[in-house]
């Protein structure tokens, strides 16, 4: 019996599938009916594995459909598939093209099939999500006004400010509301936010954006959240270790709550100290002060322990 592997290059307006192993392809429109004639077609099939790429959002119906199906799906790093896709020889980029090569990648790479985050997480991730938007326009805005000369556009700018504001709190009502209802989410922030240099942005965005969190090990929660270095060898050539990839948005509230726990939290500033001591660079300080944090985080977690009881 043969184990197919389909993979779903995913647009706004189409979806095009293709199985491997055979040639087997086809388009379907990116809407209800079309999900659901997709979810039929390949409950008969009964795929080992069914691939798509990370597309800001439009995946998620899509993946949603077919988990409701039954049907295992692993959403990938799009930059991932692209390297492959090179490895091999492939150029060209079409949509149909796209399809088999994330079903090839599929069934060589074998990525794990995980399920979607569940709905609340998801409506916390998009609230968090909003708010980073929305600072980066309130910090846009205020840049402008400084350089805005007319009277009439400057007033204007601070209406915008004004606006922003207001939903800015607004979201974070929001957000504390919506921890507040979950006794889980409930239990996690008291343990976030008992760490000194722990704020309730940082731990807003460890519980939407990294749900992860207490459920890896040390060494796969920094590599997820970017915090892992990495070799640069070749020969006798030893080159600087470097951060790479994981989780932007996470690695920037971690950066800040960092500096925070450097002045404050009497673990984090002794370690600090002792790096800056040996000769360690500013950045490579802090962001070991970022892993060290997360680790420590990541540990609280998943034990259940309060900062005073991990202390002690």
């Amino acid at each position: 019996m043969k184990s197919f592997v389909v993979g779903i290059d995913i647009s706004k307006d189409k979806l095009d599938i293709g199985i491997i192993p055979g040639s087997e392809k086809w388009s379907i429109p990116n809407e209800v009916e079309g999900l659901a004639e997709l979810a039929c077609r390949l409950s008969d099939l009964s795929p080992k594995l069914v691939v798509m790429e990370a597309t800001g959002g439009l995946e998620r119906p899509v993946r949603a459909v077919l988990e409701q199906a039954g049907l295992p799906c692993a959403v990938v790093n799009p930059r991932q598939v692209r390297d492959f896709a090179k490895s091999k020889n492939i150029l060209a980029k079409t949509d149909s093209l796209d399809a088999f090569v994330l079903a090839d990648f599929g069934e060589r790479m074998e990525p794990k099939a995980r399920p979607a985050k569940d709905k609340d997480t998801q409506e916390l991730e998009a609230i968090v999500t909003r708010r980073r938007q929305l600072i980066r326009m309130l910090t846009a805005e205020k840049n402008r006004l400084k350089q805005e000369a007319c009277a009439k556009m400057r007033t204007n700018i601070q209406e915008h400010i004004s606006w922003i504001d207001k939903c800015l709190k607004d979201l974070q009502k929001d957000m504390r509301k919506r921890i507040k209802q979950i006794p889980e989410w409930r239990e996690r922030a008291k343990i976030i936010c008992s760490v000194p240099g722990i704020g309730p942005v940082t731990m807003c965005t460890l519980l939407g954006l990294f749900p992860e969190l207490g459920k890896l090990d040390r060494k796969q929660i920094a590599a997820l959240a970017g915090l892992a270095p990495f070799n640069r060898d070749s020969g006798k050539f030893r080159g600087q270790r470097r951060i790479w990839g994981g989780r932007a948005p996470v690695r920037s509230v971690l950066y800040m709550a960092a500096l925070s726990a450097i002045r404050w939290n009497r673990v984090i500033k002794s370690f600090h100290t002792r790096l800056i001591e040996a000769g360690k660079k500013p950045k490579v300080a802090i962001t070991a002060c970022m892993r060290k944090l997360l680790i420590i985080l990541n540990s609280m977690v998943r034990s259940g322990n309060m900062w005073q009881s991990q202390a002690a």
